[in-house]
C-alpha cells in the first residue's frame, strides 16, 4: 500500500460525531467533532456531512483509500441503515449510502462503534498480539466487539459482540434497550449514577461517582463493585462461549479503572473456574477516545483482516 495513503474515519455517537484522516500506521491526523443534534434525520446528518467534506478536503491530494464508519447501533448491514438508541432522529437511516454520496468512487465500510473500538485496540492498541479477544466500551452505554482467530466477527446483522446486552441479572433493572438485567443497565455511567442516587448519594455524574469512590464513599464504592461484577459476568459468559483469552475494557467509565477493575477482576476469578477460562486476562484499553477512529480506519485499510462489514463502492 502507498505509504502516503489515508483513510477517512468517522465515529458517530449519541453525544458527538467525529471525523479524521488516518494514516496507514494508525496515526489520527487532527480529529475534529461536532455535537450530535436533536431533531429529524436531516438535522442530525447535516453537520456530519459538513464535517466529512471539510475533513476530505484536508487530504490535499494524498490518496484516500476508503471511508470507515463506526456508529452507535443497532445497525443493519444488509440494508446499510442505522437506528441508534441514542439518536432518535435516525430510524432506518441510510447512513452509509448518504456518506458515499459525499465521496463518489471511494469505498465505504461500516460497523458498530463497539466493533470499531475492538478493531482499533486489536490493530494498534492493547490487543495487538492477541487473536481471541473481546473489547468493551463502558460509557453512556456498554458496547463491544469480538475478534476471533485474528478477525472481526460481525455476525448475521452486524451486531455481534454486543456484550452490553448480555443478561446478567434475570430480575434486574430495566435497560434502555427495553429488556432487563443487561450489563448496560447496571454498569453504564448513567445506570451507575441512577442506582447510587436511589441509595441516597447526592452527586450528579459518573466522574463525581468515581471521585467519591476514591474518597471512600460507601454507596459510590458499592456502585463500582456492582458494575464490576456485572461487567465480569458478561466477560466470563462471552469467554465461555467464544473461548477468549483477553478482555480489554475502554470507554469513559473505564477511566476510573482504579475503582472499576479491582472488583471486576475479583469477580472473574470467582466465576471463571473452567480450565480453559483460568488464564482469562483483563487489560485497560490503550487508545482512549481514538479507538473508534483508529478502528474505523482499519476497516478501510485492512478489509481482509476485518471483514464482514458493509461495503459500498
Amino acid at each position: 500500500m502507498d505509504r502516503a495513503a489515508l483513510a477517512l474515519a468517522v465515529d458517530i455517537g449519541g453525544t458527538k460525531m467525529a471525523a479524521s484522516l488516518v494514516s496507514a500506521d494508525g496515526t489520527v491526523l487532527g480529529a475534529r467533532s461536532v455535537p450530535t443534534l436533536p431533531g429529524d434525520a436531516e438535522t442530525v446528518f447535516a453537520p456530519l456531512a459538513g464535517l466529512i467534506r471539510e475533513t476530505l478536503a484536508e487530504a490535499s491530494g494524498r490518496p484516500v483509500v476508503g471511508i470507515g464508519i463506526g456508529t452507535a447501533g443497532p445497525l443493519d448491514l444488509v440494508e446499510a441503515t442505522v437506528s441508534p438508541v441514542n439518536i432518535l432522529g435516525w430510524r432506518d437511516f441510510p447512513l452509509a449510502p448518504r456518506i458515499a454520496e459525499l465521496a463518489p468512487g471511494i469505498p465505504v465500510r461500516m460497523a458498530g462503534d463497539g466493533m470499531c473500538a475492538a478493531v482499533g485496540e486489536h490493530w494498534r492498541g492493547a490487543a495487538r498480539s492477541v487473536d481471541d479477544v473481546i473489547v468493551l466500551v463502558v460509557s453512556t452505554g456498554v458496547g463491544g466487539g469480538l475478534i476471533q482467530h485474528g478477525r472481526l466477527i460481525s455476525g448475521r446483522t452486524g451486531n455481534a459482540g454486543h456484550i452490553g446486552h448480555t443478561v446478567v441479572d434475570l430480575d434486574g433493572d430495566p435497560c434502555p434497550c427495553g429488556g432487563r438485567g443487561c450489563v448496560e443497565g447496571i454498569a453504564s455511567g448513567p445506570s451507575m449514577v441512577a442506582w447510587a442516587r436511589r441509595q441516597g448519594w447526592a452527586g450528579e455524574s459518573a466522574v463525581d461517582l468515581a471521585a467519591a469512590a476514591r474518597d471512600g464513599d460507601k454507596v459510590a464504592t458499592q456502585a463500582f463493585e456492582r458494575a464490576g461484577r456485572a461487567v465480569a459476568a458478561g466477560i466470563v459468559s462471552a469467554a465461555a462461549i467464544a473461548d477468549l483469552s483477553l478482555a480489554v475494557v475502554g470507554g469513559g467509565v473505564s477511566r476510573a479503572a482504579d475503582v472499576l477493575l479491582p472488583p471486576l477482576r475479583q469477580a472473574i476469578a470467582e466465576h471463571a473456574k473452567l480450565g480453559f477460562l483460568r488464564d482469562l486476562a483483563v487489560a485497560p484499553a490503550e487508545l482512549g477516545n481514538a479507538a473508534g477512529l483508529v478502528g474505523a480506519a482499519a476497516l478501510a485499510f485492512d478489509p481482509e483482516r476485518y471483514p464482514s462489514t458493509l461495503r459500498l463502492a
